[in-house]
């Protein structure tokens, strides 16, 4: 379930009359919107606000989409007391009251109080401080971000930055309003209405005070705010449970790999050949390792360093006009796979395009290792970044789908990523995973491994599927 889509189809709903019934005992909104015309026109006689300027746009209004009996079309002028741009005051890192910026608008309608600055002007703290109910709107921001919009509810006392404008509401219910400058409708609105310039989009006080905003009756209007709180609080609940899920997918995935490394996710035959007379066989030179492990493996088993069970890597350099090239960016690193191969013209070839790779192999990111820019290699004749150690398995002992789960594992990763050194781009060297220790299975055992572990991650891929559908 997309959650984000929800909870926008429910703001819709709201917006349109759809989320609560219509009650023809309502006062209609025609009725309140003479009333706020009345309390304006006092206010403005008093001095307490100034009257809006006249649009330069047609008489003519556009109603946006047609709207339940008792409901009102209007513009954001004729329902609030003033628009009103914040401070250009620099802030600082302490000081008597907190200034709200736009990274403290949050894109769902909510005041984000981490990461403020504050400022001690005391005639900035007279003229722009906030009361509750008001409304901030962001007013320049990337043009997928302009016109956010959130309601202050006097969480702490504040006065909100020059990027944001104050939406002041004149006798109609500030959360509802906050609903509608958090639809799909003011969306389309913004991104219509903006003006963008490099690398940012601005929307001014002056066309914000044309926004159209419906509006229902008063007791509707509270009506609307109680049950949308209620889905706003479901919706929390789901997403919170999906974040969960895939928690717990991803520590299911960790806890698997742990288990199959160490030889207790499935039994061992007493019929397979020991890893450790494989190994001789294959190199009556070998040594085994013994260094007194703390973790303890079957008795088939054996501890074996790296440089043991890989190729040495080898450098290469293109033979064609154009190379297929794997760099750290071709790796997806949440999905641990390669999500796209470049294709380079060798004339442009980087300095680090030199290892060679085949089919099977699995490149390991020497830099910055705890990111986990891992992947196995599925074509032939790509070459590879030096910033990768290229793990190419011996095939008479190891199984090319076995050394993949077991280079990302935890242990494997965790316990390399303690020899990293260098403070921009910490690394790895080679000889650290030449030298790392690694537990070796049977090779018979290993293609078990690999197939339980693929039948077991092939029903928690369907599970994380389904929480992101």
């Amino acid at each position: 379930m997309d959650t984000k889509k929800l909870r926008q189809k429910i703001l819709d709903l709201a917006i349109h009359g759809k989320l609560v019934p219509q009650d023809p005992n309502d006062e209609p909104a025609s009725v309140l919107l003479e009333r706020i015309k009345v309390e304006k026109e006092r206010l403005i006689k008093e001095g307490k606000i100034k009257r809006s300027k006249k649009s330069g746009s047609s008489d003519t209004l556009h109603y946006p989409y047609l709207l339940p009996k008792g409901w009102k079309w209007c513009k954001l002028e004729d329902i609030i007391c003033e628009l009103k741009y914040g401070t250009s005051e620099k802030s600082s890192s302490v000081g008597k009251i907190a200034v709200l910026r736009m990274g403290n608008i949050t894109n769902v309608g909510t005041i984000d109080y981490s990461n403020l600055v504050y400022s001690s002007n005391d005639e900035d703290i007279k003229q722009y401080s906030l009361e509750k109910d008001d409304l901030l709107f962001n007013r320049t921001n990337s043009s997928e971000w302009v016109g956010k919009t959130a309601i202050y509810k006097e969480e702490q006392p504040a006065i909100y930055a020059g990027y944001l404008i104050r939406v002041r509401p004149l006798l109609i219910s500030a959360d509802y309003l906050n609903i509608v400058m958090n639809s799909s409708y003011y969306r389309n609105w913004c991104y219509n209405v903006k003006t963008d310039a490099v690398n940012q989009s601005n929307i001014n006080a002056q066309k914000l005070s044309q926004l159209m905003i419906p509006i229902p009756p008063l007791e509707e209007q509270e009506k609307i705010v109680v049950e949308m709180a209620k889905w706003i609080s479901l919706i929390g609940t789901i997403k919170n449970g999906k974040d969960d899920l895939q928690s717990i997918v991803k520590q299911a995935k960790n806890k698997i790999l742990d288990l199959a490394i160490h030889g207790k996710l499935i039994p061992q035959d007493p019929n397979d050949e020991p890893a450790i007379e494989l190994l001789k066989r294959i190199n009556p030179d070998f040594t085994p390792c013994d260094n007194g492990h703390d973790r303890k493996l079957p008795q088939s088993w054996c501890w074996i360093k790296g440089k043991n069970i890989f190729s040495p890597m080898k450098s290469v350099k293109p033979q064609y006009d154009e190379f297929q090239y794997i760099d750290i960016e071709s790796i997806d690193n949440k999905r641990q796979i390669i999500n796209e191969v470049k294709t380079i013209k060798t004339i442009n070839m980087p300095s680090r395009a030199s290892r060679y790779t085949q089919k099977g192999d699995v490149v390991f990111s020497i830099v910055r290792p705890y990111l986990r820019n891992i992947a196995k290699v599925i074509n032939n004749n790509c070459i590879a970044s030096t910033g990768f150690y290229v793990c190419s398995p011996i095939s008479e002992i190891l199984n090319s789908e076995y050394c993949y789960y077991l280079m990302i594992s935890d242990y494997v990763i965790d316990g390399l990523n303690q020899f990293m050194k260098g403070d921009n781009s910490p690394s790895i060297s080679r000889n650290h995973i030449d030298e790392w220790l690694f537990p070796m299975p049977p090779l018979a055992e290993q293609q078990r491994i690999v197939q339980k572990i693929e039948e077991l991650f092939s029903a928690l891929n369907y599970i994380q599927k389904s929480l992101e559908a």
